[in-house]
C-alpha cells in the first residue's frame, strides 16, 4: 500500500458513518476547503446524525514545469497549458495509489464504500476520477469541481464497471481560464459516452467555489449519503 499522507480531518459528529475524501489543487494544501465544511452544514442532514469524516490530504511537494520548476504541492507535475498533452502519467498513477490507501483507511475504519465520496478541485478533480474510475467496487460517488478528465485514451481500457457505475457531480466556472471550460465539458462528454451518469453544474465564476456551487453540493451529497 502507498504511504499516507498527512491530512487535516473535520468530524461533523462523534461517530461519522460517511466519509468524504477532498484533494485540493495545485499549490493548495489540505487546509484549503476545511471552512466549506461548515458552509455545507451536512450535520442537519436526514441520516448523518452520526456526523460525516472529511479528509483533506495535503499533495507532496514536487517541482512543477509549467510554474518555472517551483516546487510546491501538487498532486501531479503539469507541463504544458494544454492539459491533454505530455501528461505526467507516472504522477497521476502515483497519487492514484496514494488516493485509494486513504479510501482503503476509510474501510479499516469501518466507512464501508457505498458511503465514501471521493472529491476534488482542479488537479484534485483529476485525481478524483483518475482513481475513482478504477475502483473494483462502487463508492457513493465522485465530485469534480473546476477540473478534467486525465489520461483520457486510457478511460476506455481501463474504467471498470464499478468505476462507471458511480455518480459524478461535475461544477465548473464559464469564465475558468486555468481549466478552460470546454475541457471540462469534453470531459463531461467523454466520461457520458463511457455510461458514466454525470451532474453537470456550471456557474458564473473563474477557478474558484461560489455559494451557489456549495448549495448544490450539498443536495448532492444528501442524495448519495443518504
Amino acid at each position: 500500500m502507498s504511504t499516507l499522507p498527512e491530512c487535516v480531518e473535520v468530524a461533523t459528529g462523534s461517530a461519522p458513518g460517511a466519509a468524504v475524501i477532498w484533494l485540493h489543487g495545485l499549490g493548495a494544501d489540505g487546509y484549503d476547503f476545511v471552512p466549506v465544511v461548515k458552509e455545507l452544514e451536512v450535520n442537519a442532514l436526514p441520516g448523518l446524525s452520526g456526523g460525516v469524516r472529511f479528509v483533506f490530504p495535503h499533495a507532496p511537494m514536487r517541482p512543477v514545469t509549467i510554474n518555472g520548476g517551483m516546487v510546491m504541492r501538487a498532486w501531479y507535475d503539469i507541463r504544458q497549458t494544454d492539459l491533454g498533452r505530455q501528461e505526467d502519467e507516472a504522477g497521476l498513477r502515483e497519487s492514484q495509489a496514494v488516493t485509494q490507501a486513504l479510501i482503503e483507511r476509510e474501510v479499516g475504519r469501518g466507512i464501508t464504500r457505498d458511503r465514501i465520496v471521493l472529491a476534488g478541485f482542479s488537479q484534485g478533480g483529476a485525481i478524483t476520477l483518475q482513481a475513482g474510475l478504477r475502483q473494483a467496487e462502487p463508492l457513493a460517488g465522485l465530485m469534480v469541481l473546476s477540473s478534467y478528465l486525465p489520461l483520457a485514451a486510457t478511460v476506455a481500457a481501463e474504467a471498470t464497471a464499478a468505476g462507471r457505475s458511480q455518480p459524478v457531480f461535475m461544477a465548473h466556472g464559464r469564465e475558468d481560464a486555468v481549466v478552460v471550460l470546454s475541457r471540462a465539458r469534453h470531459s463531461r462528454d467523454a466520461l457520458a459516452a463511457q455510461g458514466v451518469s454525470v451532474e453537470w453544474h456550471d456557474y458564473a465564476m473563474e477557478h474558484s467555489v461560489c455559494l451557489e456551487e456549495l448549495r448544490d453540493i450539498r443536495a448532492w451529497l444528501e442524495r448519495v449519503l443518504t
